[in-house]
This record gives structure tokens, C-alpha cells and sequence, in this order.
């Protein structure tokens, strides 16, 4: 079972985050969303508050997961949305049928080259020194300025979080048991499966994204013409934190039923 939060009204839409993350993430669009939608923001296994899972957390068998527990709270078919991992997870649905729309957020599957290994080192260091420093980390991330110097490779306004977020997605992303495993999955994963039939596709990329660069995003959309593709200005790779408004708007437009 995967913990969760769901509210709202309307069509189902399941919210996925990505390596690291927790569903706390979307807490700045929840209220926008919840509105229109019914919304479900889970932990994905091995994160926040869900058990690892039963196996190689490859791509697919995470998909397999999300449509399941989906299904066990009466959803079939709901529209998906994600960032990073979660953007994969989202495509993965679409494209075998599992989900009514995808909107991926910065998502995995297009990095190429030298691309991949940068990523990877980037999320490991990150999670080592903020390991290494421990409580050390919190005073810090307690003021504007320490949060722009220390997050500011995952999001593009990092000023913007509280503090007490910004400390808990921290010390969540340390404490993930499922991290290590999970990793080469996400740098491994390339979507070569071109643009997804009968299923609506949105790809939203940060324009400031510094994790996977913003070139990734004409290289989604090179590989998936028929998608719809838009940029999420001032945004990083995690980007509800920096635009909520902005973001709130590209899910629900992302989510409506065409």
C-alpha cells in the first residue's frame, strides 16, 4: 500500500513525484487542483512514507505500482501527471493505456551522453552532503539566501520554499531507502517509443532547469511531434514550489479531457 493524500473533486488525477521527492511536493498546487480534479498524491515505494518495493524498481514495474494502487482505490484509467521520475512513470501509463492523460513534468528519458552521468552525480552528491552535514544542514536552509545556495540546482526560485519544506524534502531525500536502487533505472530509462496513440501528452520543461538541461526538452520534442510541449518560464526541475500558478494551469490544461 502507498501513502497518499487525496482531495478534491472531479476527474481522477494521480500526482507522481520523482527520485528522492515525496508527495509533499505538490503541496502548492493541491488547493488549485483539488477545485477541479480528485486529486491522489502519492509516495512512490521506497519513498516519503511507502515501503520499498518487491523487486527491481525499474521504470516499468514503478508504473505497474502506481496503476495498481490506482486501481485499488476504484480509479481506472486516471490522468497522471509527474516531474522527473514521476514524468516517466507518467509516459509509461500513457503508453500502455493505463492513464487518460499524461502531463510529465522535466521528465526522465531524454538525456543522452554525458547528460546522464552529470544527472546521476549531481544526485548523488547532493543526497552525500546533506547526509555528511546532518542537522548541520537545517540553520541554513532556514534563510533565503542558504536555500539559493543549496537548492538551487533543483529549483529555479529556491527562496521561494519555507523552511520547514525545504528542510523535510531534505531530510527525505537523505533518509530514501529506495534511492539507491531506483537511480540506475531513472539514468537508464530512454523513451524511445515516439509519440503515445489516443492518449493526450503534455511535456512541461523548466526554463531553468539544471538538472536535465532544457535542451532535453526539443529533444522530447523531436521524439514526440504530436505532443503538446511547453516550457514552464523561471521554473527548475522541480518547479511547483516556483510557479504554482503557472504549473497549477499546465496540469489542469494538461488533465482536460479532449
Amino acid at each position: 500500500m502507498l501513502n497518499y493524500v487525496r482531495q478534491g473533486h472531479g476527474e481522477p488525477l494521480v500526482l507522481v513525484h520523482g527520485i528522492g521527492s515525496q508527495w509533499q511536493m505538490w503541496q502548492p498546487v493541491l488547493e488549485r487542483l483539488s477545485a477541479e480534479r480528485d486529486v491522489v498524491a502519492i509516495d512512490l515505494p521506497g519513498f516519503g512514507e511507502s515501503p520499498v518495493l518487491d523487486g527491481e524498481p525499474t521504470v516499468g514495474a514503478l508504473a505497474d505500482a502506481v496503476s495498481a494502487f490506482a486501481a485499488g482505490l476504484g480509479i481506472e484509467r486516471p490522468h497522471v501527471a509527474g516531474n522527473s521520475l514521476g514524468g516517466g512513470i507518467a509516459l509509461e501509463l500513457a503508453r500502455t493505456g493505463r492513464a487518460r492523460s499524461a502531463t510529465p513534468l522535466s521528465p526522465i528519458g531524454f538525456a543522452c551522453g554525458r547528460e546522464l552521468p552529470y544527472a546521476a552525480a549531481v544526485l548523488r552528491t547532493t543526497r552525500a552532503f546533506a547526509g555528511l552535514l546532518g542537522p548541520a544542514i537545517e540553520p541554513p536552509l532556514g534563510t533565503a539566501a542558504g536555500r539559493a545556495l543549496l537548492l538551487g540546482h533543483l529549483f529555479g526560485r529556491p527562496w521561494r520554499i519555507p523552511a520547514e519544506e525545504a528542510i523535510g524534502a531534505t531530510n527525505n531525500f537523505v533518509a530514501s531507502p529506495g534511492f539507491d536502487a531506483t537511480l540506475p533505472h531513472v539514468v537508464g530509462f530512454d523513451w524511445d517509443h515516439g509519440d503515445v496513440d489516443g492518449v493526450p501528452v503534455t511535456v512541461a520543461w523548466g526554463s531553468r532547469d539544471m538538472l536535465l538541461i532544457p535542451r532535453q526538452a526539443r529533444r522530447a520534442r523531436r521524439r514526440m511531434p504530436r505532443a503538446r510541449h511547453v516550457w514552464l518560464r523561471g521554473c527548475g526541475h522541480v518547479p511547483t514550489w516556483d510557479d504554482p500558478e503557472q504549473v497549477a494551469g499546465v496540469l489542469l490544461a494538461g488533465s482536460r479531457d479532449t
